[in-house]
């Protein structure tokens, strides 16, 4: 049901947000150079490395770790990352990833390859079983501002209370959210601390 239900959202989704995908693609190439998506490796189901495009909001030359983890990081982000990583617009792209079977909509957010503390703090939880999310239960509760114990508490009671309608409740809070920008923080706003 859940596998139906991403498939099905994500070519609506897909179709229905095909043109302004391509004018931020397009906005993206023509405002810093280098590719309009970015390819990372990320850490999926049973800790399985996937490749996962967003949006490139920072310039190419950009070291790979957790935004938060950079000195003066306004200096990497891009004419128009800023806009898009505070709209959450850079993670469309992450549709694809959902068509091809490496993400859901609803799910712990995929840590970055290197974000050890993280991954293995959800594989003693057995948060590593679930399919990561483009949104999740962390992400309405706190999203950037929620510390590594916090957050994979949080997985851990989706793991727990996980079905249809709460993927649809976690859905509807993520569009409130993104609207807001609540819990939303930019690289130099956040606290010294491992993120995803």
């Amino acid at each position: 049901m859940k596998r139906a239900f991403d498939l099905a959202l994500a070519l609506a989704a897909g179709i229905l947000l095909l043109p302004l995908m391509v004018t931020i693609a397009c906005l993206v190439r023509l405002t810093s150079r280098g590719p309009a998506l970015y390819w990372s490796n990320r850490v999926g189901r049973d800790n399985q490395i996937f490749q996962m495009p967003k949006f490139r909001s920072m310039r190419i030359d950009t070291p790979v770790v957790a935004t938060h983890l950079l000195t003066d990081s306004r200096s990497w982000i891009t004419p128009v990352g800023r806009f898009l990583r505070k709209t959450s617009l850079d993670e469309l792209p992450q549709l694809w990833s959902i068509l091809r079977g490496d993400m859901s909509f609803v799910g712990p957010r995929p840590a970055l390859f290197n974000q050890d503390d993280l991954v293995a703090a959800r594989t003693v939880s057995g948060v590593h079983h679930l399919p990561p999310g483009l949104t999740g239960w962390a992400q309405v509760n706190g999203r950037d501002e929620l510390s590594i114990p916090e957050k994979v508490a949080f997985d851990a009671e989706y793991r727990r209370r996980q079905s249809l309608w709460f993927d649809v409740r976690i859905l509807v809070m993520t569009a409130g959210k993104v609207l807001l920008s609540d819990g939303v923080r930019q690289a130099d706003e956040l606290p010294a601390r491992k993120a995803a």
